[in-house]
């Protein structure tokens, strides 16, 4: 792979740990029900999803319910009121970001959440190095799996899309990444919902278990 690539990184459970306030929007809305809390544990694994996964694991609510528009709503207004408060980058990958820079490579994000959380969480999140391009769920008329938000960023980035990484801890951006013609990898340390197997199933190029090892594929393509 030549000096002049990129690598890209899907948000939540892949870049940053936003597992925390998501589910405490989620136990919000629960005890405004009236019911207890329930335990980050339970709610993780649907973090991922966002508020489709979250509105379904903490109240049983699916779209094509009635109510889920509205509770829907709910959830994104709780969740934009406490957006950063425990939401961190995962261990190792704010040192990732740095070498990367060092190396002159480009970084970037490209998520299904929404322009309006997105860019307050890049910003709150205060990244020593700052993302060549952010590519957000409303960027493109599509969400991933559909690959037109990568294509947008590498056409950001002025990079061939062969000439970009992707990193994402959902099946979904595995096949975004494939359909895009970008290099996937599937990250262990994210939140795996827990219908779509593990990481090792998706036919990424690589999975790898810390950021670190991000550095062995670029060196060892």
């Amino acid at each position: 792979m030549s000096a002049k690539a990129a690598v890209l990184f899907d948000l939540d459970g892949t870049l940053a740990d936003t597992a925390h306030d998501l589910a405490a929007a989620v136990n919000r809305m629960r005890r405004d029900q009236g019911l207890a809390g329930l335990p980050i544990e339970r709610l993780r694994p649907f973090a991922s999803a966002g508020a489709r996964g979250l509105v379904f694991a903490g109240l049983g609510v699916k779209p094509e319910d009635a109510e889920y528009e509205a509770m829907r709503e709910m959830f994104l207004d709780f969740y934009a009121e406490a957006l950063c408060v425990h939401t961190r980058l995962f261990p190792g990958v704010g040192e990732l970001l740095t070498e990367l820079a060092r190396r002159g490579l480009a970084w970037g994000v490209v998520t299904n959440k929404a322009t309006r959380f997105t860019e307050r969480l890049v910003a709150e999140l205060k990244l020593e190095v700052e993302p060549a391009c952010v590519v957000c769920g409303d960027s493109t008329p599509h969400l991933k799996p559909h690959p037109a938000p990568l294509l947008l960023a590498a056409e950001r980035l002025g990079l061939e899309p062969q000439r970009c990484w992707y990193l994402g801890d959902d099946l979904r951006d595995i096949q975004a990444a494939r359909s895009a013609g970008m290099r996937p990898v599937a990250v262990e340390w994210g939140y795996h919902h827990p219908d779509k197997g593990a990481p090792a199933e998706w036919q990424a190029d690589a999975v790898i278990s810390r950021p670190s090892e991000m550095l062995s594929l670029l060196e060892n393509p």
